[in-house]
């Protein structure tokens, strides 16, 4: 394996990580109207108090992610940075700011002990964590579909160029499967009736998904498939409808872990489809990237490759501890009454 192939594989990886984890925190945010009401105004914040607790002590770290795998990106294949920027600056753009207004809302909403000023805060999360993955599904589609890219390996269209129809459905999807996946989480880490509208509520959201990823990765198949990405989309569709099955059964760690391996793969799909291109171009006469003349110097990578061997397995032990510390279930009898910061 040459070490441009290595670096591919790794950063599908972290993207992987990062939908995989963000993407469960990206759904209990935008379920916030759904599943954080209550019978009174009290209920429905100690609903939604118990909803963000529970990701409370992962959404920073989980967030890592999409740094490490456009730090990645930049320093392994610097023309695929350079283009996928120029051509997805404004939606990156928006996707930044909506990190930034969501996170605002983590930090802020607990700072004054008012109503309105909660309510404010919680549609700053609930927008952002909306059009995050949204707008992220979108990019990573126009990737895979291809995009006008000319003979200088430079971006030739303009934002309509990236709102077509199938750019669009991943964007759906990636949402959708962000909210399934969120659902699962809930249900996994609280009790009460909170747990049960999660259940109820991921199976409803877990079969529209899966109607739209089935329908998106076919479409991605038929058009650029391979042997591989094939298996890969055969056994996201599987993943996903045995976690909606373990969901109804009432399994919801089994659940979780199938909207996961769901991610996964439709990560991996994309990846096997992309392969050996990195940024395919829709022009006759122009110049796709592909891992070869997108790569940094050798010397580079392998710097790169001893500085991951060495930190990686630390940041993922580091990961999993986090993870084990706050497993149990939470409920609304263990949120005490708001306190204001001065």
């Amino acid at each position: 394996m040459t070490l441009p192939t290595f670096w591919f594989i790794v950063i599908g990886v972290l993207w992987t990580g990062f939908l995989v984890l963000e993407g469960f925190d990206f759904g209990v945010g935008s379920l916030l109207p759904a599943l954080g009401r209550g019978k009174d105004a009290a209920d429905t914040e100690k609903r939604r108090r118990v909803m963000l607790t529970t990701i409370g002590p992962h959404w920073d770290g989980n967030e890592v992610w999409l740094l490490t795998a456009g730090g990645a990106t930049f320093a392994a294949f610097p023309h695929w940075y350079a283009t996928m920027f120029s051509a997805f600056y404004l939606p990156l753009l928006l996707v930044l700011v909506a990190l930034i207004v969501r996170n605002m809302g983590f930090e802020y909403r607990g700072k004054r002990d008012n109503d309105a000023w909660r309510r404010n805060w919680d549609w700053c999360i609930i927008g952002g964590s909306i059009l995050s993955p949204l707008l992220i599904g979108v990019a990573l589609t126009n990737i895979v579909r291809g995009l006008p890219i000319d003979a200088d390996m430079e971006f030739a269209g303009n934002l309509f160029t990236l709102l077509n129809p199938m750019s669009l459905l991943g964007g759906l999807v990636v949402l959708g499967l962000s909210l399934t996946h969120g659902s699962f989480f809930l249900a996994l880490k609280t009790e009460g009736g909170i747990r049960q509208d999660a259940q109820a509520l991921g199976t409803k959201l877990g079969l529209g998904t899966a109607v739209l990823a089935v329908v998106l990765l076919l479409w991605i198949g038929l058009t650029n498939g391979t042997v591989a990405s094939w298996i890969t989309t055969a056994l996201a569709a599987v993943a996903l409808l045995a976690a909606i099955f373990m969901n109804t059964k009432g399994r919801e760690g089994w659940a979780f872990i199938g909207t996961a391996v769901t991610m996964g793969m439709a990560v991996a799909t994309y990846f096997l489809v992309l392969f050996p291109n990195v940024m395919p171009t829709t022009l006759t006469g122009g110049t796709s990237l592909t891992i070869d003349n997108a790569a940094s110097s050798p010397l580079t990578l392998t710097i790169m490759t001893w500085a991951a061997l060495i930190f990686t397995p630390i940041a993922l032990l580091y990961t999993a501890w986090t993870y084990w510390v706050f497993r149990k279930r939470l409920g609304t009898h263990h949120i005490p009454k708001p306190v204001a910061v001065s």
